[in-house]
């Protein structure tokens, strides 16, 4: 079972992802992909931690170079909690690939599918507001793009959250399964 989640930043698209994660059950895996850079970053991080402190993942954190880690991962269903950093880590993070890093995504995912039954992945929506951020970070929200469609494409269920409402916009017998075993 593969799952997509995606939504604005606050849309509760985490916890619904957690949600979807915990009605597959079995050992869960938490992977995380915000780099602790700052005090922002590390409130954030303590807030995702407490929110699943009582949830029984284990958290592995993993920043870059996800294709080389996915296959130590053991567990049943893992949560990748989310796209927008680890794109973000590959472009610009100095242990990232920079300009390689929409392949390492495609590479790391690929990998991850491969290694656990059951994925749910989390992404931002970044696109919504129209503006022309320019190359340096026009260049990071098409490759975002580009994964968020790829992602789309393969997963069993794809929702995404506004103001905490889950928009189911693709399902398969298999995601809609699942979202029964969610109600």
């Amino acid at each position: 079972m593969f799952a997509f989640v995606a939504g604005g930043a606050a849309s509760g698209k985490s916890a619904w992802a957690e949600a979807a994660a915990m009605a597959l059950g079995g050992r869960k895996i938490y992977i995380a992909t915000m780099e602790p850079f700052g005090e922002e970053a590390s409130a954030r991080i303590q807030k995702h931690r407490a929110a699943r402190q009582e949830k029984g993942f284990q958290t592995v954190e993993i920043y870059t170079g996800m294709d080389r880690r996915a296959r130590a991962i053991c567990g049943d269903t893992v949560l990748l909690e989310c796209m927008t950093n680890w794109m973000a880590n590959e472009m610009y993070s100095p242990s990232g690939v920079g300009k390689k890093a929409l392949e390492a995504v495609e590479n790391g995912m690929a990998a991850l599918q491969a290694a656990v039954p059951n994925l749910v992945v989390v992404s931002g929506d970044l696109f919504c507001e129209g503006l022309d951020y320019g190359p340096y970070t026009g260049e990071y929200l098409e490759n975002l793009a580009n994964i968020n469609r790829k992602l789309a494409v393969q997963a069993d269920l794809v929702a995404e959250l506004c103001c905490g409402i889950p928009i189911i916009h693709r399902q398969t017998e298999a995601g809609r399964i699942w979202l029964e075993k969610m109600v």
